[in-house]
């Protein structure tokens, strides 16, 4: 049996490499909390530290997590807002935002902030996401006149898989070509 002094050590020096392993993390990935959480999970237990449990591990996790969240170097707010925000560059809508998000493991509170704020700077970001999909993949009001009937069904889909609803899909497939040129030379 060891003494709980060896043990001890051990654990201390989980913690410092730990947090190291977390910094290396965070400087590269700018990961959620959640996202940082299973890496070290991962990391720790395939590494398999010697007399060590597993619910140890957890809790040098959470300390570990807390403080960073303390010292301001992870922030789930900072990172929802940071990820729609680049994701409504892209010409994301807020159906596939509010997704990916939860995926990311983000508190539905903060992804309740992050919509509203999306919402009141502009209310209708759904249409001018998929205004953006559709320069993007030269669909629907992108397309050729004489080719927009016969790809009707296909375009109508791919807003659909990519998280609008369908009378949102269908009032950017309505669009005429010239009022279509206009908004996208104001986006």
């Amino acid at each position: 049996m060891i003494p709980m002094r060896n043990r001890r050590k051990t654990l201390e020096v989980t913690i410092e490499e730990m947090r190291n392993f977390s910094f290396a993390y965070i400087e590269k990935y700018a990961p959620s909390k959640q996202q940082l959480r299973t890496y070290l999970l991962k990391k720790y237990l395939k590494a398999k530290v010697p007399n060590v449990k597993k619910q140890d591990i957890k809790d040098l996790i959470d300390t570990v997590l807390l403080d960073l969240e303390k010292n301001k170097f992870i922030s789930d707010k900072f990172y929802s807002e940071s990820k729609s925000r680049s994701l409504i560059q892209r010409g994301s809508s807020i159906n596939k935002i509010r997704n990916y998000l939860i995926g990311k493991g983000i508190n539905d509170k903060h992804i309740k902030d992050v919509i509203e704020k999306i919402n009141e700077n502009n209310s209708d970001q759904d249409f001018f996401s998929g205004i953006k999909i559709c320069k993007k993949k030269r669909i629907g009001p992108a397309r050729e006149e004489d080719n927009r009937p016969l790809f009707y069904k296909k375009d109508i889909s791919l807003l659909a898989r990519n998280g609008f609803d369908f009378e949102t899909s269908k009032r950017i497939m309505e669009i005429e070509k010239e009022d279509y040129l206009k908004i996208i030379k104001l986006l």
